[in-house]
């Protein structure tokens, strides 16, 4: 299985290779890092939706697409003579060989919590070696995370150096602290109080998702989904009476909205 992988993807390269000579395709031999970042975000989020939808077939088919995007960089700084599609598969074996002692290894590591708190020390260390200045318990996490991915990680990263509340009942408690001085910050009609009360309230239900053991950014994205399917739903029952939603008075919409998830609900969705 490993050969026949190693050929598949020396298969891939070189058709990556093809793509990009002189004799190759004008659209893929005119891209950069800069127009290619946003094909790569765009094919991670096609994985994640296809994780979502179950479907092993089309799941198989993005995880390609998003593997065709990291040898399309790999190729871009080859010919920049920075470094190979080899270089990158190498340190990260390597990378994944030395964050696990407790497989590769005479370390140990019987937690998932432990194993957590010894990838972090490790990638600290590793940091520390290069950098001026002695690396944050919080790097590693992309500035350009969705908002509610982002703070989880910064949460989980927090949690690992002690940085935490002991039992859930703590960050229930700041979820109903942060919402008490929200409803102040509207009181007093002052934007920006009101913005950043928002951002703790919304930064302190991550929190909360996390002790939960589920991911802030799935939920809202699941409960986007349902929104998006009943309100369809509720457009398309009017289409089809010759009725227009913003005719109709808030307890008429209440009702329709009741009947859409009374039926999305015994549908599934």
């Amino acid at each position: 299985m490993a050969e026949a992988s190693g050929e598949q993807f020396d298969a891939l390269v070189h058709i990556m290779e093809r793509l990009r000579a002189d004799n190759g395709c004008p659209w893929d031999r005119e891209q950069t890092r800069e127009t290619l970042k946003p094909f790569l975000i765009e094919e991670a989020y096609e994985v994640v939706e296809a994780i979502d939808e179950g479907d092993p077939k089309h799941l198989m088919e993005e995880l390609g697409d998003l593997l065709f995007q990291v040898v399309f960089h790999a190729q871009v700084a080859a010919e920049r003579r920075e470094f190979t599609i080899g270089q990158v598969l190498a340190a990260t074996a390597d990378k994944m060989v030395r964050r696990h002692p407790h497989v590769f290894g005479d370390g140990t590591a019987s937690t998932t919590r432990e194993v957590l708190e010894q990838w972090e020390e490790l990638k600290r260390e590793e940091r520390n070696t290069v950098a001026a200045i002695p690396a944050s318990a919080l790097d590693g996490v992309p500035r350009e995370l969705p908002g509610l991915l982002r703070a989880q990680r910064l949460q989980d990263k927090a949690s690992r150096v002690g940085f935490d509340w002991p039992e859930i009942s703590g960050a229930m408690a700041k979820v109903e602290e942060e919402f008490g001085e929200l409803k102040e910050a509207i009181g007093s009609a002052v934007p920006e109080a009101v913005e950043e009360e928002l951002g703790d309230v919304l930064f302190s239900m991550v929190n909360l998702a996390r002790f939960l053991n589920l991911s802030a950014e799935d939920a809202l994205r699941r409960s986007i989904a349902r929104f998006t399917t009943r309100f369809q739903h509720m457009e398309e029952g009017l289409q089809q009476d010759g009725r227009r939603l913003k005719e109709m008075s808030i307890e008429e919409m209440d009702g329709l909205w009741e009947q859409a998830k009374n039926h999305t609900r015994s549908s599934g969705a």
